[in-house]
């Protein structure tokens, strides 16, 4: 028996990356997944890799309406919707004071209104499913601890943190069968992470290094790592969990 077994999933952000790697897991413990994705060509084509439990759509998250779209194609895909996990989300540098202003809009705009947006239409088909359900936010090791030139990444997972607890405490209160958490990965291997070694301005290897220092355990995460958190948040097994945070982040949220 799988961790989804009978589940659904809209995932956001899962052509590729954290996304792309829980719609895989979800697969591989028997549930089935929506991958919802701006780049959707490639979103569709890591569907088809799935297999048949799994489709995509086309899905940017700064826009209501394509959220609710989501929604609705995937309930008519797979006759219900149990969970949601937001992970669509940038990280781009700048300080307070040095961030450009269309960059802080950008991230408020994909990271936490893209949140809000899909819990907002996400939690009522999970309601209407009839079924236990979670929604699984993605925060960050620097919503704990925030960095100084990450400005508008910081503020944008600390608020997705704010309103998960909150979501989730509205949840228990209406007595809403629904579990909300916040997984908080530090730096991953991802194509996001390999653009930020791209871009460091020193050798390559220093780069590593830098990121490495960051956690204790002195290396950065794989995708499976965090998706495996996520899948455990979604899963029966955390029935008893709801506005928590799961740090997978090496430590890091605590280094010195």
């Amino acid at each position: 028996m799988g961790l989804m077994d009978g589940k659904v999933a809209l995932i956001s952000g899962g052509a590729e990356g954290i996304g792309g790697t829980a719609a895989q897991r979800v697969i591989e413990e028997g549930g089935s997944i929506m991958l919802g994705d701006v780049q959707y060509d490639k979103a569709k084509a890591h569907a088809a890799s799935l297999g048949e439990r799994a489709d995509a759509v086309e899905l940017d998250v700064r826009d209501l309406d394509q959220w609710q779209e989501a929604v609705n194609a995937t309930k008519k895909r797979f006759g219900k919707m149990t969970t949601l996990f937001n992970v669509a989300g940038i990280s781009e540098p700048g300080s307070v004071d040095e961030v450009e202003l269309e960059s802080w809009n950008r991230t408020i705009d994909i990271n936490l209104q893209g949140t809000f947006y899909g819990c907002r239409v996400g939690l009522p088909a999970i309601i209407e499913s009839g079924e236990d359900g979670a929604i699984v936010n993605i925060g960050s090791m620097l919503a704990m601890r925030p960095g100084a030139q990450f400005a508008a990444y910081c503020a944008s997972k600390a608020a997705v943190t704010s309103m998960s607890k909150s979501l989730a405490l509205h949840c228990a209160a209406e007595k809403y069968p629904v579990r909300v958490n916040t997984v908080h990965p530090g730096a991953i291997d991802t194509p996001m992470y390999q653009r930020y070694l791209a871009a460091y301005p020193g050798p390559h290897d220093e780069a590593v290094e830098v990121f490495n220092r960051n956690h204790p355990i002195n290396r950065v995460g794989l995708a499976v790592e965090v998706a495996n958190a996520m899948l455990w948040l979604a899963s029966d097994m955390s029935s008893f969990t709801t506005a928590n945070d799961i740090t997978v982040d090496g430590g890091g949220s605590y280094r010195e």
